[in-house]
């Protein structure tokens, strides 16, 4: 290139053009720019005015071309429709059964645990020798839904005095009882005694072991929910412990004609102060006719519906239409979507847990990972040791 332009320099036809050039330029206005300037101040003007559309092409299309991020946490992904929601893959009518002394309910999960013996069998047979086999469960019914993993049993209890569920053992998992209406009077062992009533929540961790009873505290009907949640292996035998938590003290929230009273975990950004041992998220939802609901599920928990009141539209906006009474297991997915498209409010629970994936033993209000250790808790209930001590000695005033 340097060879190149000395070459050109030394020409005299280029000296000669380029002297022409500069006086012509000269004659004319002697002020003008000189070319390149103005190359350079032109190209510059020219970058200015695109300035404004590269903004709009780097900022704007971005954001209209891109989904909206997702916060599973957040009121706005509560209501906005999930890419894969979670279809209903079971339903099944809670029927009723006769349970406890006198009382009814509609059980759903867990229907095999109807039980067989009376409580003074409990007490007074020997388990190792009364020639009862306590490693099988007490009765055969129709397994429509033995368990959920990690949830055991969930009963729609409906009892009136003198009917109730007088003094028996629990060993291996968590009730959690939810009163719809009326109260109910819990007293254990341990001198623990309380009554719960409508809308209020009792999350009762057995551990290792505990003997109560739980009456109706007042006239007329009492109507709830218990549900049976498992222990992990390593939490079976932990003391038990107690989280009581009365309705004014739920954690609630509100969105688009949906109420959610949070028991356990977390709806429209609003989480419930319960501890779990076993991850577990627990919400009752009431929705307005007309309304929607898109409710977060985490990935890879097992999730139920039982609903309460009313009909409702679950999993899919074209699905048949789901009434009181029924529980419906929903499949893997985002979480879960609800219309009601009826005319009168529609009341349910979701109900979702983390699967504990560990084997599941169980003979009535005993629930292990071994028939060995059913066995054990058999004996430990029998001969009141384990955690069992004060089991002999204590009777509710029921």
């Amino acid at each position: 290139m340097m060879r190149l332009r000395q070459h050109l320099a030394s020409s005299p036809i280029y000296t000669s053009a380029i002297a022409r050039i500069r006086n012509k330029t000269h004659h004319h206005n002697h002020r003008q720019l000189p070319l390149t300037q103005k190359l350079r101040t032109s190209t510059q003007n020219k970058l200015l005015l695109l300035i404004p559309f590269l903004l709009v092409f780097f900022f704007l299309i971005p954001t209209l071309l891109l989904p909206p991020a997702r916060t599973m946490s957040s009121s706005s992904a509560a209501s906005a429709p999930f890419e894969k929601p979670r279809a209903v893959v079971k339903k099944l009518l809670a029927e009723s059964q006769p349970e406890g002394q006198g009382a009814t309910v509609r059980r759903s999960i867990g229907r095999y645990l109807s039980i067989l013996f009376p409580l003074s069998t409990w007490r007074s047979n020997d388990p190792s020798s009364s020639g009862v086999d306590f490693s099988s469960p007490p009765c055969l019914r129709r397994h429509e839904l033995r368990n959920l993993d990690p949830f055991l049993m969930l009963d729609e209890f409906s009892v009136s005095k003198p009917a109730g569920f007088p003094d028996h053992p629990h060993r291996g998992f968590e009730t959690v009882t939810y009163m719809l209406e009326g109260a109910f009077t819990h007293q254990d062992f341990a001198g623990h005694k309380g009554t719960i009533r409508a809308g209020d929540v009792q999350w009762m961790t057995a551990g290792r072991g505990i003997v109560h009873s739980e009456m109706p505290a007042g006239d007329g009907v009492q109507k709830g929910l218990q549900l049976w949640i498992n222990l992990s292996s390593k939490d079976k035998m932990i003391e038990p412990r107690y989280q009581e938590l009365q309705s004014k003290d739920i954690s609630r929230a509100e969105h688009g004609g949906v109420e959610a009273r949070i028991i356990a975990g977390e709806a429209f950004g609003v989480r419930s102060p319960v501890f779990t041992r076993t991850p577990t998220m627990y919400i009752d939802f009431t929705m307005r006719p007309g309304s929607q609901l898109h409710q977060p599920i985490p990935e890879g928990w097992n999730a139920f519906v039982y609903i309460i009141d009313g009909e409702g539209v679950f999993g899919r906006e074209k699905a048949a239409p789901v009434s009181a009474h029924h529980c419906i297991v929903l499949g893997p997915g985002d979480g879960l979507s609800v219309w009601n498209k009826s005319g009168a409010p529609l009341r349910f629970a979701l109900v979702a847990g983390q699967p504990l994936g560990e084997p599941v033993v169980q003979h009535g209000p005993f629930v292990m990972n071994s028939r060995a250790e059913i066995q054990q808790a058999m004996e430990d209930y029998y001969y009141g040791k384990n955690g069992f001590e004060r089991a002999s000695q204590w009777s509710s005033s029921a």
